[in-house]
């Protein structure tokens, strides 16, 4: 590990030289590049250099301690070496951590769909809600939600919607969300008061960047035209302005229908199918690394029931996890930063455990 901590400290000496090179610094391009490189190290390198710190602030007490007589001064050296050694502690457990393989997809923005499952109408009213617990969440990160489409029922509910998430670190958040999303009360389209459970599945996808290699064979589509359904503005529903694309090798299904125009629902479009082929390509990927699938939490499969809230008890439970909250109001408001943080320490302790058993 320490070998690998030097060599990236060498790195960010390397790049940080670099950045005060005039000819570095009047290439755009290469500067951004060099500042981008230099932002992701600098947390490992400070740690690393604390680490180093309190090294050497154990060494150095440990050698005074051995000619040091005074009683009190002899106190403050081992006070010194107990805080340095617990801290080396805790900074081994961090930079273990940040030297896990990063997930390249991390910085990406998501694709959120959502679907209604078993349950009729309660399960598109829960998916409504499951959907707005997200919008909440990503309004306090200060995110941008930009609703795709939405197939919503007369009472509010919705059988299934889609929504681009923008913002920094939006998927190393939400990647954990994929899966099935059960609710257990009583509807309120229940007249004799029995409890029910209902279903939601949420999928949630990188959104593939500009530089993504995805090539979409024109032949391979077909285009559809349609007057959009549901709420909308004045113009979205008098004019021939929402857009379905067929993508047959897949059987992939598009639907845009948020914005007025229809170059710009069909742009839309073209955006999420190409988000969608990614994903898949992901997915293949994954399946393909079975020992990298099963060190992470859960399968990854989006069929997997991954979190139960329970109304009459106020419970919300992550089943992968052995997380229970009993805050359900709060969760469902989008307070959801407990869940998600429990779910990257779980992935992180799973990755450090697979490579300690191969180290």
């Amino acid at each position: 590990m320490f070998d690998k901590l030097e060599d990236l400290l060498a790195h960010y000496e390397e790049i940080t030289r670099e950045l005060h090179d005039p000819q570095v610094a009047a290439n755009n391009e290469r500067f951004r590049k060099l500042m981008k490189e230099q932002s992701d190290l600098a947390p490992l390198v400070e740690a690393y250099q604390e680490y180093k710190k309190c090294r050497q602030e154990v060494e150095d007490a440990t050698a005074m301690l051995s000619s040091e007589s005074d009683e009190e001064m002899r106190e403050m050296l081992k006070e010194t070496m107990a805080e340095s050694k617990r801290r080396i502690q805790e900074l081994e457990g961090e930079l273990k951590i940040m030297l896990l393989p990063k997930d390249p997809n991390d910085e990406k923005n998501v694709i959120l769909e959502i679907r209604a499952g078993a349950g009729g109408e309660e399960a598109a009213l829960f998916a409504a809600e499951v959907y707005r617990m997200y919008v909440h969440y990503a309004e306090a990160q200060h995110w941008r939600v930009q609703l795709v489409s939405a197939d919503e029922t007369g009472i509010g509910g919705m059988k299934e919607v889609t929504a681009v998430i923008s913002g920094q670190g939006a998927y190393s958040k939400l990647k954990y969300e994929s899966g099935v999303h059960r609710v257990q009360r009583v509807p309120v389209t229940e007249s004799n008061g029995k409890l029910q459970t209902s279903t939601c599945s949420v999928a949630v996808m990188p959104e593939a960047d500009e530089d993504v290699d995805i090539v979409i064979d024109e032949k391979d589509i077909r285009i559809d035209v349609m007057r959009a359904s549901g709420n909308g503005g004045q113009c979205v529903n008098t004019t021939d302005s929402a857009v379905r694309l067929t993508h047959y090798p897949t059987g992939i299904v598009i639907y845009s229908q948020t914005e007025k125009s229809q170059i710009q629902n069909k742009a839309k479009a073209f955006a999420l199918l190409k988000s969608k082929l990614y994903d898949l390509q992901q997915q293949e990927k994954h399946d393909a690394e079975a020992e990298l699938r099963r060190s992470q939490i859960g399968t990854g499969d989006r069929s997997e029931k991954i979190r139960t809230y329970n109304f009459p008890q106020g419970r919300v439970t992550g089943h992968r996890i052995g997380l229970t909250l009993y805050k359900i109001d709060k969760v469902m408001n989008g307070e959801i930063e407990e869940i998600l943080d429990a779910c990257i320490a779980a992935d992180q302790a799973a990755k450090l455990a697979k490579l300690n058993e191969e180290g």
